[in-house]
């Protein structure tokens, strides 16, 4: 790696000259840390219905599907800095090492970034590891189709495919009422059956049976709602773009004329309990792309696996720190504790990054090529005015918006057989999902592995909504302290699951609680150190590409513009590998290029929408917008 020395003022700024393991930086076996997102395997989740084809350039990007990338040669010297360490930087660093560059790792936190597990400060008593807390829990639904790849090339003893082995599927969804109704439980078994032929008939079939299941709604109401969804499957591309981009889902589906359960069920549900966005402003083409890839999945149409999918340990086990290893093994090298401040740029390419470290020193990076990989909250603050200049997208990104949507994990004395799966508890304020972990976690004991020994289960519970009333404090949550927005939660989740005379939680069952560290509450300035980016109407012009007009600049995150187009771990780290591809064009590799999946396209429908491409030049609405 090329690094060059200079002084800035306000500190001392020196060349980066630590090793691998240098200055802050944690041993491999170090827990990291989780992130986002999403949830729910089904439910709400594919109530919406969408599939969003990628656009001309991002096709033309992607390469066959290689059985495994190989290393290729890159001309000598190449370096590159990979500025951040989430999902999207280790997958930059992972393909380009596997392509013979040299890369460095930057990253001011902990490697896995939102994704990563971490251990609950002085939790571990008798030799036992720490209680396993995180962001939020992790989903991996069957639609993902490039992370999962990149699961299948890390190595892990024993698994024939890696850490993809890591992954188990959830067999069921439940949905929660607070108003004493009982919960509605629903198997995977019974819904999925695949069609003979995807036409729109079929389909609306086939969605109906679904939501009549998951919903109860009457059946007018679901016939609308279906009817909504066949409007977005048989849209062609430039109404999706250039209508349905610019519509709330809100509006789209109807909700304002339909009932509570409608509005709650089928549009605030999918939206600010799935894409932590308020469905009164969420593009509909952002909810129905993610809707959509759900829906196929669920019909078993381009999917990698199961509905829904989580991990059979905690995550830094099951992923994270065998993907640092394996990254380790290729060369790759880590720098921790180093937090990008500033790019600077010379003769119209990126000359250094200029990095903090722990210690509050300042230094340098050189490298060939930069690939910034950083959350868009934090990687604007590092253009200056001159990088925005050069080129106008890194601008726009200011108008990009994130949200919260913060996990916190219940530590429990006694076991909670629950359901096989993920919880919407759809009429929580602060619309809360969770899951009860242990379960899936086969090779772990709780008593025996972590914590103190006395705990049995960690129930891993998501809030998306911060800035709405609680039912004990009247308060939003940005308003609480920590201790009482875990007490709001802990109230909400008892709502839902103790009715009919059952009590599912009891205050006696719990033995403590892990709220993300990345959220300061009290003194009346609530800070997030970790947001989520959400999709208003518009969002999409606003998005960059991977490649930039700098020339060895290359954008990489759940920001940048992908055919998933909502902000998940395989957003980021498809956008990863476009970021590649284009470092690629520009370092003259002749390294084969990433391969790119994009999401599922029913050839079925495609004539539906040759169809209403006429109607659209036309001005006349979608043949089912009636």
């Amino acid at each position: 790696m090329a690094e060059t020395g200079g002084t800035e003022t306000g500190g001392a700024e020196r060349p980066d000259t630590t090793g691998s393991n240098g200055t802050g930086e944690p041993p491999a076996t170090s827990p990291a840390h989780g992130t986002r997102r999403a949830f729910l395997g089904g439910a709400a989740a594919v109530a919406g219905t969408v599939a969003l084809a990628g656009t001309a350039a991002q096709q033309a990007a992607a390469a066959p599907r290689p059985a495994r990338p190989p290393g290729g040669t890159a001309r000598a010297g190449r370096t590159v800095a990979v500025l951040g360490g989430g999902v999207a930087g280790l997958t930059a660093a992972h393909e380009l090492a596997e392509r013979g560059f040299r890369v460095t790792v930057y990253e001011r936190k902990a490697l896995g970034g939102k994704a990563r597990s971490m251990d609950v400060p002085g939790s571990a008593r008798g030799g036992r590891r720490p209680l396993p807390g995180e962001h939020g829990f992790r989903f991996f639904p069957g639609w993902y189709r490039n992370l999962p790849d990149t699961l299948r090339r890390i190595p892990f003893p024993g698994n024939a495919e890696g850490c993809h082995d890591n992954l188990v599927d959830s067999r069921e969804v439940m949905i929660t009422r607070m108003d004493g109704r009982e919960a509605l439980r629903v198997p995977f078994a019974t819904i999925g059956t695949p069609l003979p032929v995807l036409t729109p008939d079929a389909l609306a079939r086939a969605l109906k049976g679904f939501f009549d299941t998951l919903t109860g709604l009457p059946g007018e109401e679901i016939a609308h709602f279906v009817g909504r969804l066949l409007v977005w499957f048989t849209s062609c591309e430039r109404r999706r773009l250039e209508q349905w981009e610019r519509v709330p889902w809100w509006e789209f589906t109807h909700a304002a004329r339909m009932s509570r359960d409608y509005q709650r069920l089928l549009c605030v549900g999918i939206t600010r309990n799935i894409v932590a966005t308020k469905a009164e402003v969420a593009s509909t083409r952002t909810v129905g792309t993610y809707s959509e890839a759900f829906v196929h999945n669920f019909l078993r149409l381009g999917a990698d696996g199961e509905l829904d999918r989580v991990l059979d340990a905690p995550t830094n086990e099951a992923w994270i720190d065998p993907w640092v290893s394996h990254l380790r093994s290729l060369g790759v090298e880590f720098r921790v504790g180093h937090a990008v401040s500033e790019l600077r740029l010379a003769d119209g390419r990126i000359a250094a990054a200029v990095v903090r470290t722990q210690d509050g020193a300042r230094r340098t990076v050189g490298a060939d090529h930069f690939v910034q990989a950083m959350p868009v909250e934090h990687a604007r603050t590092t253009w200056n005015a001159e990088l925005r200049a050069a080129d106008p997208q890194l601008a726009r990104c200011d108008r990009l918006r994130t949200d919260w949507m913060t996990g916190i994990q219940f530590y429990l004395t006694e076991p909670l057989p629950l359901v096989r799966g993920h919880v919407d508890h759809v009429d929580t304020p602060w619309s809360v999902t969770s899951i009860s972990q242990a379960q899936f976690w086969p090779g772990r004991e709780f008593r025996r592995d972590y914590g103190d020994g006395t705990v049995t289960e960690c129930l891993s519970a998501i809030a998306s909504e911060w800035d709405k009333p609680g039912i004990l404090y009247g308060k939003t949550a940005k308003q609480c302290t920590r201790e009482e927005v875990v007490r709001e939660v802990w109230a909400q989740l008892k709502a839902g699951l103790n009715t009919g005379g059952r009590t599912v939680l009891s205050d006696a069952k719990l033995h403590s609680w892990f709220l993300d560290p990345a959220v300061s509450l009290g003194g009346g300035h609530p800070e997030n150190d970790e947001q989520l980016l959400i999709h208003p109407v518009g969002t999409w012009f606003d998005r960059p590409t991977a490649r930039t007009r700098i020339p060895n600049l290359f954008l990489a995150g759940d920001y940048v513009a992908t055919d998933v187009d909502l902000a998940t771990m395989e957003g980021a780290n498809a956008s990863a590998r476009l970021a590649v591809n284009a470092l690629l064009d520009a370092a003259g590799s002749d390294a084969e290029r990433c391969a790119v999946t994009s999401l599922y396209r029913a050839p079925e429908l495609e004539a539906a929408r040759w169809d209403d491409e006429v109607r659209f030049s036309l001005g006349l609405p979608n043949l089912f917008d009636v």
